[in-house]
């Protein structure tokens, strides 16, 4: 038996939630679930904190912690509609 560790790399992921009021809100993380549970907390995001309760409506699976934040800038971009086109395809 070897004695060499094997490191995991962590699993990001980006995230669409449906806000109270209709909004939008996206994120990213390493925990998604333990993300989502501290939104509906009230310690999530500032944003997230005036609209709750917050639903997930979207995440995608990403490799590094870059990638993520590169895709969540990118989706932050797209107009409501456009990220309804993306919820609506997975």
């Amino acid at each position: 038996m070897s004695n060499t560790k094997i490191s995991k790399i962590p699993t990001w992921y980006i995230y669409i939630l449906k806000c109270n009021d209709g909004s939008f809100y996206t994120g990213s993380t390493n925990d998604l679930v333990k993300r989502l549970a501290a939104h509906n907390a009230g310690k999530g995001g500032k944003y997230t904190r005036a609209h709750l309760p917050v639903e997930l409506l979207y995440s995608e699976k990403l490799a590094d912690h870059s990638s993520a934040l590169k895709r969540e800038h990118a989706i932050k971009k797209l107009n409501k509609e456009k990220k309804l086109l993306l919820v609506d395809k997975k």
